[in-house]
């Protein structure tokens, strides 16, 4: 079930530990795609914390935001690109997005197969998609104080299985939010510091969040009958006497 949008404001953009979060996982955004000029870059669930780096080179960045969550004007102090949407039919052409992030979008879903086949439609040729969950194993999953601790958590192996059986191919995984969901001050201020350590080690310590780059799978087109004209047999030698071997 989405969280309300009011609530995922107020996280993110007036408490101190939604500012850390939301910086921390926007530098392991950044670190996996530091640019998109030129291209289209859109968000699904709550992702615009995330998308404010791109405003200034892609072609265009748009706020998905589904109707159970509701919509909320975005970027402050810009014209406004954010958009209220039903969470399995976007309002997106076929095949135009370059760069698609989904936050707060796949883990409090109903219907996580069907936003997967949206994301896979909304896709052109070469984009790519990074899913941010909570981790399973995090602490940030067992804390409802956040929006992490709301919807479905997953393990690393549990989201890329989920992700193939929809037809993408997982190509990056990454993790954030190492330091504890707590609005203490230490925590708060030893957070940058946490998130370095971290990504340091990050195969032997759990962060709060995954993130996984993926790609969709492109199957070649087949025509009909090709199948079974490569299998016969090729005849261009046949009626070419063979040496050494008497006509019949």
């Amino acid at each position: 079930m989405h969280l309300d949008v009011l609530d995922l404001r107020n996280f993110y953009y007036r408490t101190g530990l939604g500012r850390a979060a939301q910086k921390a996982v926007r530098d392991q955004l950044q670190i996996l795609w530091p640019e998109a000029k030129g291209q289209t870059v859109v968000g699904f669930g709550f992702a615009v914390p995330l998308l404010r780096p791109y405003l200034a080179d892609a072609r265009r960045v748009i706020g998905l935001m589904p109707a159970p969550q509701g919509v909320m004007p975005w970027p402050a102090g810009m014209p406004n690109t954010s958009v209220l949407t039903e969470e399995t039919q976007w309002p997106i052409p076929t095949g135009m997005v370059d760069k698609l992030v989904l936050m707060h979008g796949l883990e409090t879903s109903d219907s996580p197969g069907a936003v997967l086949d949206e994301c896979r439609r909304v896709l052109g040729p070469g984009g790519r998609v990074i899913f941010i969950v909570p981790s399973r194993s995090g602490l940030w999953a067992r804390r409802d104080i956040t929006p992490f601790g709301h919807g479905h958590p997953y393990s690393m192996g549990q989201l890329e299985a989920q992700l193939r059986r929809y037809a993408f191919t997982p190509e990056r995984h990454a993790s954030a939010l190492y330091a504890p969901p707590s609005h203490k001050r230490f925590w708060l201020r030893t957070a940058p510091y946490w998130e370095r350590a971290g990504r340091s080690v990050a195969p032997w310590l759990a962060g709060g969040v995954l993130m996984v780059e993926a790609s969709k799978q492109v199957y070649a087109p087949t025509r009909p009958g090709l199948r079974d004209v490569v299998r016969r047999p090729l005849k261009v030698l046949e009626g070419i006497p063979v040496p050494g071997v008497e006509p019949a």
